[in-house]
């Protein structure tokens, strides 16, 4: 299994890490970046998969990617658990990313548990605006409200941007810019078979 790291991680991870890819590469050199990333999620194996997150944080986020782009939902309950453990640093923006791809109720309520345990935490700063981002994403597509619970005047989301400071309405527009960014791509290479 060590070739799909070899195949999968070390030309894609930074920049898969913070969404680089948005902001560093060109249009075309985006394009082509993105289409590899999306050919890829369509072929790689499970078994490929669960090596990549036996691994390190590289690894995981560029798996949950993979898992995001194919909106590979059979993976939601493995993904839950890695956000929840919240046990390597980075890792969590892939699981964000996917969860808000695979877009349901059920999604929704993985970043709502997040949420309700780390943003009650402002002395630890982890994946929190990956995870609000992922939930204003998840509620625009389903029309829901999930996010207002935390947006509210004296709510977890104050209190823990007290302690950490952030630009939330830029990073919901830039989590939503990856996700389109990523659409475009996986539409594009269903066209092209």
């Amino acid at each position: 299994m060590p070739d799909a790291i070899d195949r999968y991680v070390p030309e894609r991870y930074s920049k898969l890490l913070h969404g680089n890819f948005a902001g560093m590469m060109s249009g075309p050199e985006r394009e082509t970046f993105l289409l590899a990333l999306a050919e890829d999620a369509s072929r790689i194996t499970d078994e490929d998969l669960e090596f990549l997150f036996d691994a390190g944080w590289r690894e995981r986020i560029t798996a949950a990617w993979l898992i995001g782009t194919d909106r590979r939902t059979a993976w939601r309950g493995r993904l839950r658990e890695l956000l929840l453990e919240s046990g390597m640093v980075f890792a969590g923006q892939g699981y964000c990313f996917a969860l808000a791809r695979f877009g349901t109720h059920a999604d929704a309520e993985i970043l709502v548990s997040y949420l309700d345990h780390y943003l009650a935490r402002p002395d630890l700063r982890y994946d929190q605006e990956w995870a609000l981002a992922a939930l204003h994403h998840v509620d625009a597509d389903l029309t829901t409200a999930y996010t207002a619970r935390y947006l509210r005047p004296g709510g977890l989301w104050e209190s823990w941007s007290a302690a950490n400071s952030t630009d939330l309405p830029f990073h919901k527009w830039y989590f939503d810019l990856l996700c389109s960014h990523v659409q475009r791509a996986v539409h594009a290479t269903a066209v092209r078979r």
